[in-house]
């Protein structure tokens, strides 16, 4: 693969303003224009629909099953002709992803061990590794709060028990996998706009741009 482009991944448990904050950079990078794709994991295909189902709760599976469709979302992720990421990297576009490498462990475990969560994603590794994951952590209590003043859903699955899971899951794994090179915890309990001067000073300092 002859990558061209930067792969720019986003993590954090729901409410940590991981997609808005991507989004952020995505509008202020284009307005540079410097070429960009943003994406997300689960796809919005068939297959990426079921995953966020079985996420939320919406459908029960077995392990078997999502461990399948798990595997089959993320290389389609990666590798579809149409709107695989490798395309958009190869032909010069930096890539930003809500979600893709840790959230896989952390929302995940529920239905699969972590193990061999570990095991899928260092096989996909080989075909693309993000150049930097920007994981947002943040007390569960800011979280619940912001989902609750942002959503007009008044059924929502996002507990505090949930999501203190999921972000124990998040540790957990960054834990197991070690120091990783590519990896910036970010404190996100500030606001949107203070977290996104710290990510934009990282994204400009790896894409060398003057800012």
């Amino acid at each position: 693969m002859s990558k061209k482009g930067k792969f720019i991944v986003f993590e954090g448990v729901d409410g940590s303003g991981k997609t808005t904050i991507s989004r952020m950079l995505q509008e202020k990078l284009e307005a540079l224009d410097v070429p960009i794709h943003h994406t997300c994991e689960p796809t919005r295909n068939p297959v990426g629909s079921l995953i966020r189902q079985i996420i939320t709760r919406q459908v029960s599976t077995n392990e078997q099953t999502i461990g399948a469709l798990f595997l089959a979302d993320r290389l389609d992720h990666i590798q579809h002709p149409d709107y695989g990421m490798l395309q958009y990297l190869e032909s010069g576009n930096h890539v930003i992803s809500d979600r893709y490498y840790y959230s896989s462990y952390a929302y995940h475990v529920p239905h699969l061990s972590m193990d061999w969560v570990i095991e899928a994603n260092q096989l996909c590794a080989d075909l693309l590794r993000p150049d930097i994951v920007f994981f947002l952590d943040i007390p569960v209590e800011v979280t619940l709060k912001r989902i609750s003043d942002n959503r007009n859903e008044n059924d929502l699955f996002e507990t505090e028990e949930r999501l203190t899971q999921v972000r124990n899951n998040y540790q957990e794994a960054i834990r197991r996998q070690g120091k990783l090179d590519n990896v910036v915890i970010i404190d996100a309990q500030g606001t949107i706009d203070q977290v996104f001067k710290q990510i934009l000073a990282k994204t400009a300092e790896m894409l060398d741009l003057s800012l």
